[in-house]
């Protein structure tokens, strides 16, 4: 396995487990050297602790970067997720411009909306710089209301794959060379993923749980992105994000009193066993 030092921007909520919390582990356990920019500090999520303190790091970022340069550090992978405003969206492609390195991969997770809605407290500016920062990405991670909110579509639960490939089809337009569509199934009580790459689309199918969980998207996300730089295809690194996204509702479902995310912890090893043997 190539050396790969990856670098993710997204917030660190301290308790909740998801973004940051659960994005290092598993990179780190799929073989990166993770380096972490947070967006922002909250004491917990934001799915039902009630209002969280919150720490923006907007003025913190350039000096970081602007530090990082006068070191010669760089990044062979720059992972985004959660931001948070438009301000730090514009400061993620200045990033992804100047400090990955040559032939570096650039992996979006548009992180904004799901159920047709968006997140609180976003509006279409934030949309607007999303699908920018969407336009120069490698590969973009977004589910079906995020794509629809991307390409100015219609959103509806109710598709079919004709209308998934047209929404592909506008999301290459954009400039996304890759993509990763999460949450698309076409088999009732299936769920899945349908992956983009190089004129060809590849489907892959869970069973569709009863329960989810705050996280689940990030867990999946930091786990394609591990496999993808390890060296794995683009296919295989997205069923095995699928099905561990979904272990980590499984270890978790009976256990009402954690109700605010996944036991990652306890699923980390079904992840090194899939990922060594």
């Amino acid at each position: 396995m190539n050396h790969q030092r990856i670098l993710t921007m997204q917030d660190i909520s301290c308790v909740g487990q998801c973004s940051m919390t659960v994005a290092l582990p598993i990179l780190t356990l799929c073989g990166m050297e993770t380096c972490i920019l947070p967006s922002a500090v909250l004491s917990t999520h934001t799915g039902g602790f009630g209002k969280p303190a919150i720490q923006s790091l907007t003025e913190f970022i350039p000096n970081a970067t602007s530090h990082w340069n006068a070191q010669g550090i760089s990044f062979q992978a720059f992972y985004t997720g959660y931001l948070g405003s438009v301000a730090l969206i514009d400061q993620a492609m200045g990033i992804g411009r100047s400090i990955v390195s040559a032939g570096g991969k650039l992996i979006a997770d548009p992180a904004m909306a799901d159920h047709g809605k968006l997140y609180s407290g976003f509006d279409d500016s934030y949309v607007q710089a999303m699908t920018k920062l969407c336009s120069m990405a490698d590969v973009i991670l977004p589910n079906l209301t995020e794509s629809c909110l991307l390409t100015n579509t219609a959103y509806s639960d109710h598709y079919d794959e004709h209308f998934i490939r047209q929404l592909l089809e506008k999301l290459h337009q954009l400039g996304a060379k890759s993509i990763v569509l999460t949450g698309i199934g076409y088999t009732p009580g299936y769920t899945g993923v349908v992956v983009s790459q190089d004129g060809q689309i590849a489907h892959y199918e869970h069973p569709l749980l009863s329960r989810s969980f705050h996280g689940t998207g990030d867990i999946f996300a930091a786990a394609f992105t591990g496999c993808y730089l390890s060296g794995r295809s683009m296919e295989e690194s997205a069923a095995i994000a699928a099905d561990f996204a979904l272990e980590c509702i499984q270890v978790t479902e009976d256990d009402a009193s954690h109700w605010y995310g996944t036991k990652l912890h306890c699923a980390l090893p079904l992840l090194a066993k899939r990922l060594y043997g």
